[in-house]
């Protein structure tokens, strides 16, 4: 399961959505997240669907990502599938026994949601697959520029952002390998009570936040020793420019957007 867990990293590539402007590729991931929001039925859903799955064509990524974003919200997908399932009471009875019920509005929300979800995921990753996380910092520090004027520290927030986001894999693949170290000194996480299973994770946290502190002192050492001192006075060698691939973009969306809108309108 650990290993599935692909938030945070970064698939080198020559797409479209690689090439486009990491300020741009922000700005419309929260677009496409309020598109699929402003979807009120499963017409409008269905451009949606279309939407996310011809950008996902286009970045090309493998398909077999798809899977592996999904898997570790697996358990909240259908945690939430449940919940519209049972607890919506209004509309034609399919299914009922005892005090459980199913009905025609319940199963089309919670069909409904579980598909929004599985969008918004898919869509969202695509932004750290085909962004690295330098473009990603710059990216962030360029949009949160104008609250320096109110002197928060832009460049600090975008670094510790990205920082963060970028030790998410690293710190997966270090826990997946103290699991397995204790798991072959004969240690047992997946048998007996919850108390049981959960003092058995105490092996594994320690080490591992042991190994984190260590990393962030070799980290803070490293950035030191290149005399770093915050963004001020920096200079980059990649400036940050809009190119012809982000203005098809924004073109790209806008067709989709009207059309959940056009759809929500005539349905």
């Amino acid at each position: 399961m650990l290993k599935d867990i692909t938030i945070g990293q970064y698939f080198p590539g020559n797409s479209p959505l690689h090439r486009m402007d990491s300020r741009m590729k922000l700005v419309l991931t929260i677009v496409f997240i309020v598109m699929l929001f402003v979807a009120k039925n499963k017409f409008s859903l269905f451009v949606g669907i279309v939407f996310t799955l011809i950008t996902y064509l286009i970045s090309n990524i493998p398909f077999k990502m798809i899977l592996k974003s999904l898997k570790p919200i697996l358990p909240i997908i259908i945690f939430t599938s449940v919940l519209n399932l049972f607890f919506i009471r209004t509309g034609e009875i399919l299914w009922q026994w005892k005090f459980l019920k199913i009905t025609e509005d319940g199963f089309n929300l919670a069909v409904f949601m579980t598909v929004r979800i599985v969008c918004l995921i898919i869509g969202s990753s695509l932004l750290t697959y085909t962004t690295s996380p330098i473009d990603l910092t710059d990216g962030i520090e360029r949009l949160l520029s104008p609250l320096k004027k109110i002197k928060v520290p832009v460049h600090e927030l975008a670094m510790m952002m990205t920082i963060a986001l970028r030790f998410i894999p690293t710190l997966i693949e270090e826990t997946d390998k103290i699991m397995a170290a204790q798991k072959a000194r004969g240690a047992d996480m997946e048998t007996g009570s919850l108390i049981k299973r959960a003092k058995a994770l105490v092996p594994i946290l320690i080490p591992l936040f042991v190994s984190s502190f260590r990393r962030a002192e070799e980290l803070a050492l490293a950035m030191e020793c290149r005399c770093y001192h915050g963004g001020e006075g920096r200079t980059r060698m990649k400036q940050l420019k809009l190119h012809l691939v982000d203005f098809c973009a924004v073109i790209y969306f806008a067709v989709f957007f009207a059309g959940i809108i056009i759809v929500n309108t005539l349905t």
